[in-house]
């Protein structure tokens, strides 16, 4: 089958579990003889086009003359949405962007009938822009190429996946790997939620990665349980787990690694952390990681006293990440509204224990994990304590952890997406 697919980051160009997720699920689409045409707004050359045909929006030229583009061009408006969105960013960073932006620009060439959009492919102040432009290219794209099914991942893509829609008329099916309520709580930004509304209402089929956030979809967003169908996530094996790292301090090392960012509750981890240096020493703590909140913890961590004892690293991709969990002995995920969570599954693959919160979708799927309330720091701290202080506790998640992630292949989450694609196709 030909798969139209919609993806805003793909490999080794990401940002957190989106553009993980994209990869091993494309590869395993195209081991069991999928035909994956993987478009995203800006590529960079260096992506692993193996298993995909990559095609990057940039290259494509979008007439403004088209005829066949005209009933597109007639519904698109409802996407000029009069938004500075920046995902995950603080004020301190988003000027940062801004000030960057004025050098690099987003512009596009044109001349009198076609044009090339140019995107940054990031997350920038003119987000909502690029997301537009990005829709008409789709568009464009739908009109010219063949394939059977249109396959869009989270919100950004979802403008793109209607545009494909109604151009070709073929059945599209959004992939929700998280919600506005998991980004933002309670406060959401509204633009935002109408653009998932709408695309889960447009799509044939909503895939989401956990219960957790099927039960969102339904209660919060009003589509139908029969069109939702959850798949969960799974983690891509490789090699580079198997390489060897000098440490370099004899402390134990207990790890956060994900966005700084009200989502997975980093906050929640400083303050574990604290209480569980006020019964040891012989720890130290990493926060791996950027994102809004990474100044505010900054600050906390040396309002507690406990600098010394805890590491800032920024954002860590690709060898990086497998080098951290090397050099970890607990992994931390205390997330408030976790929509599933892969990396608990890549620490687990690398030999480290793992505390997760309740409030997560992995927790559906994992045994051998310790799994805590994300507002209860004190059964948190203690969790921390245990797997550091009693070796026979964590040799038991190490052990049986590795036997459970083992089994959790993206070869199984792509079989059932092929069902759910020949069973909208038949229709």
């Amino acid at each position: 089958m030909r798969v139209l697919m919609f993806g805003w980051e793909f490999p080794p160009h990401i940002t957190g579990g989106l553009g993980t997720a994209c990869y091993g699920l494309t590869r395993a689409l195209a081991m069991q003889g999928e035909n994956i045409i993987f478009v995203v707004p800006k590529a960079y050359g260096d992506e692993d086009k193996r298993r995909v045909r990559l095609v990057s929006a940039e290259d494509i030229e979008v007439s403004y003359s088209s005829k066949n583009l005209e009933e597109f061009w007639k519904h698109i408006k409802y996407l000029e949405i009069s938004s500075n969105i920046v995902p995950y960013v603080d004020p301190e960073e988003y000027r940062k962007i801004m000030e960057h932006s004025e050098h690099i620009g987003v512009e596009y060439n044109s001349n009198t009938l076609k044009s090339k959009f140019k995107f940054s492919g990031k997350y920038g102040h003119n987000l909502m822009s690029e997301v537009t432009r990005y829709a008409i290219t789709a568009a464009t794209l739908a009109y010219n190429e063949e394939f059977d099914i249109i396959h869009a991942h989270d919100w950004l893509t979802y403008p793109a996946g209607i545009a494909a829609k109604m151009v070709s008329g073929k059945p599209l099916v959004v992939h929700v790997h998280a919600t506005e309520f998991d980004r933002s709580g309670e406060n959401i930004n509204q633009s935002v939620y109408n653009i998932e509304r709408r695309g889960m209402e447009v799509a044939d089929v909503v895939i989401t990665v956990s219960n957790l956030t099927r039960n969102i979809v339904i209660n919060r967003y009003g589509i139908p349980e029969n069109k939702v169908v959850t798949v969960h996530n799974a983690v891509h094996f490789n090699q580079q787990i198997d390489q060897e790292f000098t440490r370099g301090v004899n402390e134990k090392v207990v790890t956060f690694l994900g966005r700084v960012t009200f989502q997975k509750g980093p906050d929640y981890f400083v303050e574990a952390a604290n209480k569980v240096l006020k019964r040891t020493q012989n720890v130290r703590f990493v926060m791996a990681g950027s994102g809004d909140m990474l100044n505010r913890m900054i600050r906390r961590v040396a309002q507690l006293g406990i600098a010394p004892r805890f590491h800032f690293t920024g954002f860590l991709k690709g060898a990086e990440v497998n080098q951290m969990f090397q050099f970890s002995d607990v992994y931390v995920m205390p997330s408030v509204s976790e929509p599933f969570g892969i990396s608990p599954l890549e620490a687990m693959r690398s030999s480290v224990p793992v505390i997760i919160s309740k409030q997560s979708g992995v927790a559906e799927v994992l045994k051998y994990a310790i799994k805590v309330d994300f507002w209860d720091i004190d059964a948190l701290a203690d969790s921390i304590y245990g797997l550091l202080h009693y070796e026979a506790l964590s040799n038991f998640f190490i052990k049986y952890g590795q036997e459970e992630v083992n089994n959790m292949k993206w070869h199984n989450a792509a079989t059932k997406i092929i069902d759910i694609y020949r069973n909208v196709t038949n229709r």
